[in-house]
């Protein structure tokens, strides 16, 4: 109602935004005659000018009228597009950092070259993000031409490239790659050991394709590096072995909604049972196998093979939900991953331990301006507002839209839905109507193809067990009498043409005729002509039958994944139509949707094959969507309200690594950490308030910088004395750290305490990030004593984060006085040799080895009593030993 009535006084945001972009779209068209004037040489000559410009002043935004006008007859010249005004529109809003909407076959990857090109010139680097790297690769190459002759350079980033390749794509004007692989440069480059290592220069600006599945959908997952740990993989098998002896209502109960799982007392009592271990759920020293049997009991209750994941080549791969796309090389985690590996009897890998993590959100947050575009972003404009601070503008489509969108078919059983999605099918393919039906499963999607096999329907299958030619067959669903059957739309990014799409025709023939690679481009260019012409034919055909036929068989959780199912046809003002078939047996009717249509559809007695369409029904299926894009929006908002807690620490790290990485003088950046933790000391136990307790200050001295320091504290015992002495200590400190650092060489020494203080943060970094997974794992216990998990997280991390960092401080501080010099003539080498030197490290390994040697004498192991992972820390910190030094090991 809010809504009507400010469209009506004209107060609505969007009606206002687009108001200003028709204007300056009238603008750009005013400079239409005199930029189609220019010959190619002064239209190229334009983009070194635009730079010029910037460079003396001008506003990125004073130009737009000009490089829009230039962007668009380049294009005209270079790749025959021309844009439409409302992809002008489109571009302004990319340009004003806010999110495109508009639908299927509306040409954004044409829009966003308008904005790219303007903010490129800059020379800052403008990055494009796409959802996979067909996509990435394509788009930099379609569109290529137009900034190749504006004099922009452009590269693309990928899995396993080349480290120097990655480097000079980054330093391309533009720069195309997926999500993941920005985010994960971003994480090396804050493990790099050397400024020359680093290849991202900065986050300028950035415009997200597909912006929903990226910043909303995969935003659940954080980006994560790891390494294996020292895990025993025995114990899942183990673990697996007791799950499967369990039995649910019993044992356990499983709440699909919440996707968890609870051990009743009886269930606790069986696992005890078979281990033959008392005390198994409540003894602190069996936690880890008790952990891991729920873990084994969730891999079997709640994950499903050809669901949630597939089994291929021994391996357990993750399926996309939204997108039904393999996520090669993702793993779950918290050993859920190796419950699955053990369920499915394939190799058990070991448990990772986090190196380096961030969420999507956080990682996107950091760029200085971000856009998107999708065709579908309108029901989650608040998520983006109030997590990314991005508007959505939708913009009008070029041509009305003529889709004729049908109400749900309900039926009362899933058998009953999919004999009704096959007589469809069946009826439609008999006319030559195209059909593309749209499952939520790979389980699902190979249940229509055996009833279409049964009826010898010929038909072509889309999911994450056949998506290496997803492109190819999706641009083809539009030829006549087609069945295209797709998990959860897959192949994004690829119009569907009615009558089928000439050019992977031509290219498919290409490859098929082989020609003599000489007149290769002569033989495409005449495929090309033919398949145009019996495309066109084929179009006209299509359209007299009512264009492509959208089929769903089941709603998604999301109503963004609907649309986007819905949005394949109708582009550009082609008929089409869309029809989703339901069932009571669905998850999304089953789990989340009211009584009231259970209630309703007992009233109507329906028989068996019978189906049911009411607007009512249809507004409470979309209510039913409603709270599940609620809970996942919460489930969201929980993920990033946690990191962002961590979010402060990293980037207190990675500002530390940075600093260290360029440095000029890294001599005087450790002296700053070692006079640090000599403050540190002395006010610890010489406290203004409260007993001094030299004695333990002398020893922690001795114990970081060596003996010979005692004297300066003697007979001082109250901090007024100390402070007297304190000069005199420092003093002596500074002249052992530079004898130290002349010894080791100027240049030699720097090198080295710039590896030594990296090492020393990097490991300190990733045993923290171990110590706020268990934390985090148990900190919901709290909300049980009244109190905010949150809050509590926030003061335990806390603590956590300033113990690792002094532990860090003191550790360089105790290398960089270890840290030594053994050369050949120490090891009875000759003297001539004496300049080959090897640096040894207190913490093993060396610096630099030169050649082979010979092992140096070996330190004694001192081995003293085990610590026990949940006894007071031996340091006297007062925490767990788990918690504090024993973080990580």
């Amino acid at each position: 109602m809010l809504d009507k009535l400010k469209k009506v006084l004209g107060l609505d945001p969007n009606d206002r935004a687009l108001k200003r972009y028709r204007e300056k779209a009238e603008e750009i068209n005013l400079l239409e005659p005199e930029t189609s004037a220019l010959t190619d040489e002064e239209l190229r000559n334009r983009g070194p000018e635009f730079r010029r410009r910037l460079e003396n002043g001008e506003s990125a935004d004073d130009l737009l009228p000009e490089v829009f006008a230039v962007v668009r007859e380049v294009s005209k010249r270079t790749i025959g597009l021309r844009h439409f005004d409302v992809q002008l529109m489109g571009g302004m809003a990319l340009h004003e950092g806010k999110i495109t909407e508009m639908k299927t076959g509306e040409g954004k990857t044409l829009v966003a070259t308008l904005a790219v090109v303007l903010n490129a010139l800059s020379g800052k680097g403008v990055h494009v993000v796409t959802v996979n790297d067909y996509l990435a690769r394509r788009d930099a190459e379609w569109m290529g031409p137009i900034y190749s002759f504006l004099g922009l350079t452009v590269g693309v980033i990928y899995a396993y490239m080349d480290q120097e390749e990655r480097f000079a794509a980054y330093r391309a004007d533009i720069t195309y790659g997926t999500n993941s692989e920005f985010g994960f440069d971003y994480l090396r480059d804050n493990m790099a050991t050397s400024e020359e290592y680093l290849v991202q220069r900065g986050h300028s600006y950035c415009i997200v394709d597909e912006v929903d599945s990226i910043l909303i959908d995969e935003a659940r997952t954080p980006l994560i590096i790891s390494g294996p740990s020292d895990d025993n993989v025995d114990m899942y098998t183990l673990s697996d072995k007791v799950a499967r002896q369990l039995r649910e209502g019993r044992d356990y109960e499983k709440d699909e909604k919440e996707r968890n799982v609870a051990m009743t007392e009886a269930g606790i009592a069986r696992c005890e049972e078979i281990l033959k271990m008392p005390e198994l759920f409540s003894d602190a020293a069996h936690s880890d196998l008790a952990h891991r049997i729920v873990q084994a009991l969730k891999a079997h209750v709640l994950f499903q093979r050809d669901v949630h994941y597939v089994v291929k080549d021994g391996e357990i791969l993750i399926v996309d939900e939204f997108t039904g796309r393999l996520m090669v090389g993702r793993r779950y985690s918290d050993g859920l991953h190796q419950a699955i590996e053990a369920k499915e009897g394939v190799k058990v890998g070991r448990e990772s331990q986090t190196l380096a993590t961030i969420t999507l959100q956080n990682y996107f947050r950091m760029y200085r301006k971000l856009a998107g575009m999708t065709g579908t972003a309108a029901t989650e404009a608040e998520e983006f507002k109030e997590i990314y601070g991005l508007e959505v503008i939708v913009v009008p489509t070029n041509v009305d839209m003529i889709r004729n969108d049908n109400p749900d078919a309900i039926y009362r059983t899933v058998t009953e839905k999919f004999a009704a999605v096959a007589d469809e099918i069946q009826e439609s393919h008999t006319r030559g109507c195209p059909v593309l039906v749209g499952t939520t499963s790979i389980e699902n999607s190979e249940r229509i193809s055996r009833l279409l096999k049964a009826r010898k329907i010929p038909h072509q299958v889309l999911n994450a067990k056949h998506h290496e030619r997803e492109a190819q067959i999706v641009a083809q669903a539009g030829h006549m009498g087609a069945v295209t059957v797709a998990t959860n739309m897959a192949g994004r990014g690829t119009d569907i043409l009615l009558g089928g799409n000439p050019e992977f025709l031509a290219r498919e023939a290409l490859r098929s005729d082989n020609p003599d690679p000489s007149k290769e481009q002569e033989v495409h260019a005449s495929l090309l002509a033919k398949f145009r012409e019996q495309c066109r034919a084929e179009r006209d055909r299509v359209k007299e039958l009512g264009g492509l036929k959208i089929i769903g068989t089941e709603r998604h959780e999301a109503r963004r994944i609907d649309n986007q199912l819905r949005g394949r046809a109708g582009r550009q003002g082609d008929p089409g139509s869309s029809r989703f078939y339901l069932s009571l047996e669905d998850d999304l009717l089953r789990l989340f949707g009211s009584e009231r249509i259970q209630g309703l559809m007992e009233k109507l007695g329906m028989e068996e094959g019978e189906s049911i369409e009411h607007p009512l029904l249809t507004k409470a299926i979309a209510s039913a969507q409603k709270k599940v894009e609620e809970m996942h929006f919460d489930i969201r908002k929980q993920l990033l309200a946690y990191d962002n807690v961590m979010n402060r620490q990293r980037e207190a790290v990675y500002a530390e690594r940075q600093q260290i990485l360029s440095d000029g003088s890294i001599v005087d950046h450790v002296w700053e950490v070692i006079d640090g933790v000599v403050e540190d000391i002395l006010e610890k136990y010489f406290p203004e308030e409260g007993e001094s307790d030299p004695g333990r200050a002398q020893a922690r001295l001795k114990a970081i910088f060596g003996p010979g320091l005692e004297n300066h504290l003697e007979g001082v015992d109250n901090p007024r004395d100390m402070l007297g002495r304190k000069d005199g200590l420092k003093e002596e400190i500074r002249g052992r750290f530079l004898r130290k650092v002349e010894t080791l060489g100027e240049e030699e020494g720097g090198a080295l305490l710039r590896f030594l203080i990296l090492h020393t943060l990097d490991s300190g970094w990733k045993d923290h990030l171990l110590a706020m997974d268990e934390l985090r794992r148990g900190i919901g216990l709290r909300a049980i004593g009244q109190k905010d998990p949150l809050l509590e997280y926030q003061f335990e991390s806390y603590n956590l984060f300033q113990g690792m960092m002094e532990r860090v401080r003191e550790s360089v501080a105790e290398l960089a006085f270890r840290v030594r010099v053994v050369s050949d003539t120490g090891r009875g080498g000759s003297p001539e040799r004496r300049e080959s030197r090897e640096f040894v490290l207190p913490f093993g390994g060396s610096a630099e080895q030169p050649e082979p040697r010979g092992e140096g004498p070996r330190q004694p192991v001192k081995k003293g009593p085990k610590v026990g992972r949940n006894d007071p820390c031996p340091c006297g910190s007062g925490k767990k030993y788990k918690h504090c030094c024993g973080a990580g090991k």
